[in-house]
């Protein structure tokens, strides 16, 4: 199994909507009721939204491909471009999506990696990420990579307010 990584630009646009509703909804639609979903799905991967994103210099998409297939993405954010104010010396790994016959593969490990991998090229001392309270498989797995929680924020999906706990790993 080899596994390749590739930054997404605005050519990558269609995959990436694509890729994002189905992994989003894969993780989280059986939690939450529909017609919130599809609000949520709706604004946050529009095809505006995500130029926006792709065009942020202080923001990265990375595809990862196994054996030339797409099995997630990986979005990092540094500076103005973080979701919450945690500061310069801090990256965020805002989203790290994979298909679900994609996930317990260690992929997941790998991306980690390549977050800090970025992180400290960048000068960076801190990874930070937002999980959902509810999301135990995703908590346990960031435990198990370092992280420790050090806050929480809320997280709306459609008009409805979840908490996303922050977790924080030192570099």
């Amino acid at each position: 199994m080899t596994t390749t990584y590739r930054i997404a630009t605005i050519a990558d646009l269609d995959t990436l909507q694509a890729l994002s509703c189905q992994t989003f909804s894969a993780t989280f639609g059986a939690e939450n009721q529909p017609e919130k979903m599809a609000d949520y799905l709706a604004t946050a991967y529009a095809p505006a939204q995500l130029t926006a994103e792709l065009e942020n210099p202080h923001s990265r998409f990375v595809f990862a491909e196994v054996d030339n297939t797409l099995a997630g993405y990986l979005k990092l954010n540094i500076d103005d471009a973080q979701t919450e104010k945690r500061g310069n010396d801090r990256l965020e790994v805002e989203r790290i999506y994979f298909l679900p016959e994609w996930q317990h593969h260690g992929l997941g490990r790998q991306f980690i990696a390549y977050a800090e991998q970025v992180a400290r090229a960048d000068g960076k001392h801190y990874v930070w990420l937002g999980v959902w309270e509810h999301n135990e498989n995703a908590k346990a797995f960031y435990a198990k990579m370092g992280f420790q929680k050090v806050g929480q924020h809320s997280f709306v999906l459609g008009d409805d307010p979840q908490t996303d706990f922050i977790l924080e790993k030192a570099l």
